[in-house]
This record gives C-alpha cells, sequence and structure tokens, in this order.
C-alpha cells in the first residue's frame, strides 16, 4: 500500500523475483496470481517515473517500462523480472509474446547477434542472444538469472519442438527437440526429451533411428517407462514379434515394482523445465500404462501372432485381474488402450478353442451372454447407414433414440450374438453337431432383433461399424450352421444357409465353396459345376466391397469357416465337366 519510491524498486522488483520464483517451484505449474503480481509492479514502476498505463495490457506495459524507464539501476532487476514473465508465459505456451519481451529486453547489439543465427528459430536466437544482467552482491536471488536463461532456452526448445510434432512438421521438429537435448535439464526431462525424439522419428519413418532415441531415454531415466512401450510399438511395426513381447514383458514386470527415490543428481532449481513444458501431446506420449493394460497387450499379440498357448496363459491372468476390480484402476477418461470387457472375454475364448480348450471357451461365453441379456432391447430399428434418421417413428424397442444408445444396443447384441457364435464352432468341433447347431440358431435368432432400414445400395464402408460387424457374425453363423446341416446329412438346409450367407457377402470363397458342395451332394452336379467356374473365374473382393478387418475376436471363427476340401472337390467337379463335355462330343 505505500507509494511507489524510485529509490527502494529495485528492492522491490528482487524480492518479488524471489517470491515469484518460490511461488512457480512450489506450485509445480503456472498461477495466475503471478502474471497479476508481475503486472501490478510494473505499474508501480510507471507510477515511480509519473506516469501510467492501467489500461495497458501485460505486453504493452512491458513495452511501455522498458522504453520509457532509463534509471540505470533498475536495468537488472526488471530484466530478472522479465525472465519470470518469459517462464510463465511459456508455461502458458504464449510464444509469441515471449520472443516480443525479448525483443525489448535486448539491445541492438543483441538483435543483431540473433538476425546472425541464420536458419535458426527465432525465439531460441533471441533468447541466446540476451545478455544476463550483472548480479550484485548486495541483493541475494535464489536463483542465478544465468540459470534460469538456460532453463528459459530449453523449455522453448522443448515446447516448440512439440508444437511441431503436433503439427506434423516432423524435420523441425526433430531439430528442435535435439536442441532441447543439448539443453539444461534433469535426467528426468532429458529422458522424455529423448522419448519425443523417438516418437518423432517413428512418424518420419525411421523405426531405427526411433529405437535409438527411446534406448537413449531408457538409458537416461530406467523410470521413463513409457518410452519402453514406445520400443513395443516401434517393433510392432518392424514385425520383430519377438522383440516386441520382450518388451512388453519387460514393461510389465517393471510396472509391478515400486519406483526408487529419485536420487538428487544436481543442483535443484525453483524454476524447473518440467514445470514450464506440458501439453496434452506430451501428457499422451508420457502417459503411463497401468500394469492390466500391458497384461491385455501381451494377450492380444500373441493371439494375433498365433502364440496360442502364451495367449491363453495371459488371458486368463488378465481375467483373474478383473475379479480384482480392474475397472477401478484404469483409467476411464478414454486414454486407456483397453478394449469393452466383453470384447476381451471373447477373445479369451477364442484362444481358448484355438487351444482345444473348447468346454473352457463355453464357459466364458456364456458369461458374456448372461451379462448381455438385460441389455439388449426388444427390438431394435436403426438406420445401417452412417446418417441419422431425420424423423425417428415409435414403435418397439429403441426407434427413436439417440445414436448413441443405439450403437451401445448393438455392441451387446453383437456381443451376445458373437458368444452364440463361439459355443456353436466350439460345440462342432467336439463332435456335437446338435448342440452346434443350436447356438448357430439362437446366434440368428438374436440378430433378427435388429430392423434396417435405408437404400441398401451404398457402399459398403458406408455402414454403421457396428452394424456391418453383426453382417459378418450372421455370415460366419450361417456358414457354421450350414456346416453342421451337411454333417447331419440336411442338405438342403445347409443350401439355404450358404445362399443367404452369400446374399450378405456375394462371392465369399467359403460360403462359395460349401454351396458347391451342398449341391453336389444333392446330386445337382450341373448347377454345382456352373457355380463353381463362376466363382472360380472371380477373384475374392471382385465387388468391389472395401470391408473393416474382422474384430479379433472373430478371427477363429473366420478361420473354422475355411472350406477344407477345395483341392478335392475342383477335382471332382473337373472330372464331372470332362466326362460331360465327352458325351456331348459323342
Amino acid at each position: 500500500g505505500l507509494p511507489a519510491a524510485l529509490p527502494a524498486l529495485p528492492l522491490e522488483l528482487t524480492v518479488l523475483y524471489n517470491s515469484l520464483l518460490f511461488t512457480m517451484g512450489a506450485s509445480d505449474s503456472a498461477i495466475e496470481g503471478e502474471a497479476e503480481g508481475i503486472r501490478q509492479e510494473l505499474l508501480r514502476v510507471l507510477e515511480a517515473c509519473g506516469t501510467c498505463g492501467q489500461e495497458l495490457s501485460t505486453e504493452e506495459l512491458w513495452q511501455k517500462v522498458l522504453q520509457e524507464v532509463t534509471a540505470e539501476e533498475l536495468q537488472a532487476p526488471l530484466h530478472r523480472l522479465g525472465a519470470v514473465q518469459a517462464a510463465w508465459w511459456l508455461a502458458t505456451s504464449r510464444l509469441g509474446s515471449t520472443a516480443g519481451l525479448f525483443r525489448l529486453l535486448s539491445d541492438a547489439e543483441d538483435l543483431e547477434r540473433a538476425r546472425c543465427s541464420k536458419g535458426e528459430n527465432e525465439l531460441l536466437s533471441l533468447l541466446k542472444a540476451w545478455r544476463v544482467p550483472a548480479e550484485g552482491t548486495s541483493l541475494p536471488l535464489v536463483q542465478r538469472t544465468e540459470d534460469l536463461k538456460e532453463i528459459l532456452c530449453t523449455a522453448a526448445a522443448f515446447l516448440q519442438g512439440l508444437q511441431e510434432l503436433e503439427a506434423g512438421n516432423f524435420p523441425t521438429a526433430l531439430s528442435l527437440l535435439q536442441e532441447a537435448a543439448r539443453g539444461f535439464c534433469s535426467k528426468r526431462v532429458l529422458a522424455q526429451i529423448y522419448t519425443c525424439l523417438g516418437c518423432c522419428a517413428q512418424r518420419m519413418g525411421k523405426p531405427q533411428t526411433a529405437l535409438q532415441y527411446l534406448k537413449r531415454a531408457l538409458q537416461v531415466d530406467f523410470q521413463c517407462l513409457p518410452a519402453l512401450s514406445h520400443v513395443a510399438a516401434v517393433y510392432r511395426e518392424l514385425g520383430e514379434t519377438d522383440a516386441e513381447l520382450q518388451a512388453l514383458a519387460l514393461l510389465y514386470e517393471a510396472l509391478g515394482k515400486k519406483p526408487p527415490a529419485a536420487a538428487s543428481s544436481g543442483p535443484y532449481f525453483l524454476i524447473r523445465t518440467e514445470l514450464l513444458v506440458h501439453t496434452p501431446l506430451l501428457a499422451s506420449l508420457l502417459r503411463r500404462h497401468h500394469p492390466s493394460e500391458v497384461k491385455y497387450l501381451l494377450a492380444q499379440r500373441c493371439l494375433q501372432d498365433g502364440r496360442v498357448a502364451d495367449a491363453v496363459e495371459y488371458y486368463l491372468d488378465f481375467l483373474a485381474l478383473l475379479q480384482e476390480g480392474l475397472q477401478q484402476q484404469v483409467p476411464l477418461d478414454g486414454s486407456s488402450t483397453l478394449p469393452r470387457i466383453p470384447e476381451v472375454f471373447l477373445e479369451a475364448a477364442s484362444a481358448l478353442e484355438q487351444a482345444g480348450r473348447d468346454q473352457d471357451a463355453i464357459t466364458i461365453c456364456e458369461e458374456v451372454i448372461s451379462r448381455t441379456t438385460d441389455l439388449i432391447p426388444r427390438m431394435l430399428r436403426v438406420e445401417e447407414r452412417l446418417e441419422q434418421p431425420e424423423c425417428p417413428s415409435p414403435g418397439a424397442g429403441l426407434a427413436g433414440a439417440p445414436l448413441f444408445q443405439k450403437k451401445e444396443s448393438l455392441c451387446c447384441l453383437a456381443w451376445r450374438a458373437a458368444g452364440y457364435l463361439h459355443q456353436g464352432w466350439a460345440w462342432a468341433k467336439l463332435g456335437e453337431s446338435k448342440e452346434a447347431i443350436t447356438q448357430f440358431s439362437r446366434c440368428l435368432g438374436d440378430l433378427l432383433r435388429v430392423q434396417l432400414y435405408g437404400s441398401g445400395v451404398e457402399p459398403t464402408e458406408n455402414l454403421l461399424p457396428e452394424v456391418e460387424v453383426l453382417q459378418k457374425i450372421r455370415l460366419l453363423s450361417l456358414i457354421g450352421r450350414g456346416v453342421q446341416f451337411l454333417e447331419l446329412g440336411r442338405h438342403k438346409e445347409a443350401l439355404l444357409d450358404f445362399q443367404h450367407g452369400l446374399q450378405i457377402s456375394p462371392g465369399h470363397p467359403a460360403a462359395a465353396s460349401y454351396l458347391v458342395q451342398a449341391l453336389w451332394k444333392l446330386n445337382r452336379k450341373q448347377e454345382a459345376a456352373a457355380h463353381w467356374q463362376k466363382f472360380s473365374q472371380s477373384p475374392p473382393g471382385e465387388d468391389g466391397q472395401q470391408e473393416r478387418p474382422f474384430p479379433l475376436y472373430l478371427v477363429s471363427c473366420l478361420k473354422q469357416a475355411t472350406f477344407p476340401h477345395s483341392t478335392s472337390l475342383a477335382r471332382s467337379i473337373q472330372d464331372y465337366l470332362g466326362t460331360s463335355n465327352q458325351d456331348a462330343s459323342r
């Protein structure tokens, strides 16, 4: 409340400098009160010089103060306060304001040096060219301005590197992040910078360079576990599954250990690089995975790579974690890599089937079926395309409900139908054809709950993803039931199922081959031969449909639906055609 006095301002500015450093260091972030404190002090400086600037912005205040206040004893304290202002602006990503401030803090000689640095980033050039004021002995500082300058340079390079990385300007991002890595920071921050360099190199299509940066991050600080998860991702991109799984296993082991207490490796600074750089992209790149997420990734990758025994072990471990209340441990903000829980159950069932543990697979699928039954409406009428219906009509089920609610119901329906589908194939492998037919029929009956409306002529890629999954399940169920009908000698019923399957997916190789086999068994050999010639001359996917890949939990069913007798059926039809041609030539 005391009026500003010019002789007291150096002490006042130094006290504010120290106070702001303590505040920022204690809060671990930039806070709004700091900016207001700086603004009020600048107004007091102007007041002491007989002028005012209440109506000016903070940037304009700095310009007025630095251009009009010429007292020599105020220059060093103002420069120090300017460094704190720059730290606050960097922490709030106001790079333009920071650059403008250092233009004002620099004299003609400084600006000339900054201009001579051709090709260098402007803000970094200004920061490097800025000459730190000499520090007197009478007024102690809690952090040397020279150290603060180095931290500002590192933070500016790091922050701009992240911005360029997010914008897709990878060469510029790489150069700025390399500059940051040469800067003044802790080992923890240096490991983070190397991790970002690795991610940048990976996006540039340089996986080996990415691995070098990521390994360097781990050498600097092995507790930088996000680097290890990125290592696994790079190995996956390279197709080196053994190395990927080894990295994931190491990550899981490290996450389960209590991290050691951080040892001090140098002097402690109140203003540090990590306080000034915290962007959404950085948080995403450095997100720490929950151990259960890594366990799931191990299970998923083993299943995708055909390592069935390992996949079963990991899936069962993961399901055990579910029993311990995993939902309370995994973040619910959408950042988790875990799929929906019913899908994990179905993937586990798929792994168990492939491992020959069909009865266990049936049990797990029963769990999915029982948990989703009450979540599915009696009837669900949806637009099969991506457009939202304009005038929902009242009716049974969820007609007229919001699209999100309908999609959720479609997901629950798909999970339950997939449960029946897996049970059908499992019973078939156990030799129980009648029980298999029952489960396939339940699956198809479930799918009748959905009433699709739309023109039906748009390309497949316009389908709602949930609708496309339902169609895949229906196709696989029709093939599965048709195969069991063939096993029981019910050839006409099998033929109908294969025909319906081809209506869903024209030209599907397995459905087409089974259709030919059914016709052949019905002694409709001429039709069978005609269909065989038609399908054999049309490569798969000739209809131009670009389908999304099957969900992982359906891949095993897709494998089981493959027609196993292509060679023998082709030979029989070729013999028939050869005989027919000989008879026709006589």
